[in-house]
C-alpha cells in the first residue's frame, strides 16, 4: 500500500510496549502490506510496526533476499556465545555502534491468516529479529549499549540535525 515514513528517537511510540494484535482484520493487512513496502526501501533488514507510528506487535524484514513478516512475535530462543554486531536503526539516522547480542533467535508468531510462523536464523537474521523484537517491547538498541558507548550515542543524537 505505501512506504510509510518512520518514527524517530523522541517519539514516544517508540518507547512504549506495543499491543498484542487480537483480531486479524483488514486493518491488520493493511498494515502487513505498509511494513513490507517499507522494508522494502534499500538498506533496511526490518521494520517494526512502532517505527511507522503504529502500537501493535509486528515486525517485518529483509534480510538476504528474504522479505516475510511476523504478528504477535515472540523472541523463544537465543543461543550462542553473544557477539558485539555493528547495529544501527532506522529510527535513530546515522548512527552505527556495536551491540553485544546472541549469534542465533528464534522467534514465534503468525501470519495474517493465524497459521504459526516460526523465523530461525544466525548472523545478522539473529540480530534483526532481536532488533525487531526489542521495538516491540518499548526498547531501542541505544539501551543495550555499555554506558560509555550509550553516553557517545546519546551525544550524538543531541547533535544530530534530525533531533
Amino acid at each position: 500500500m505505501a512506504v510509510r515514513p518512520i518514527r524517530l528517537f523522541g517519539d514516544p511510540v517508540l518507547r512504549s510496549p506495543s499491543a498484542e494484535i487480537t483480531r486479524l482484520d483488514e486493518g491488520v493487512r493493511a498494515l502487513v502490506r505498509d511494513l513490507l513496502d517499507t522494508v522494502e526501501e534499500p538498506g533496511r533488514a526490518g521494520v517494526a510496526a512502532p517505527q511507522i507510528g503504529v502500537a501493535l506487535r509486528a515486525f517485518s524484514y529483509n534480510v538476504d533476499g528474504v522479505i516475510g513478516y511476523v504478528l504477535n512475535p515472540v523472541l523463544v530462543e537465543t543461543s550462542g556465545e553473544p557477539v558485539p554486531f555493528g547495529e544501527g536503526c532506522l529510527s535513530v539516522p546515522n548512527l552505527w555502534h556495536e551491540v553485544v547480542r546472541s549469534p542465533y533467535a528464534r522467534v514465534t508468531g503468525i501470519d495474517v491468516d493465524g497459521r504459526e510462523v516460526v523465523l530461525e536464523g544466525e548472523g545478522v537474521l539473529a540480530q534483526a529479529l532481536q532488533h525487531e523484537t526489542d521495538h516491540l517491547d518499548g526498547k531501542l538498541y541505544l539501551d543495550r549499549l555499555d554506558p560509555a558507548s550509550r553516553r557517545l550515542a546519546m551525544r550524538q543524537v543531541r547533535e544530530s540535525p534530525w533531533f
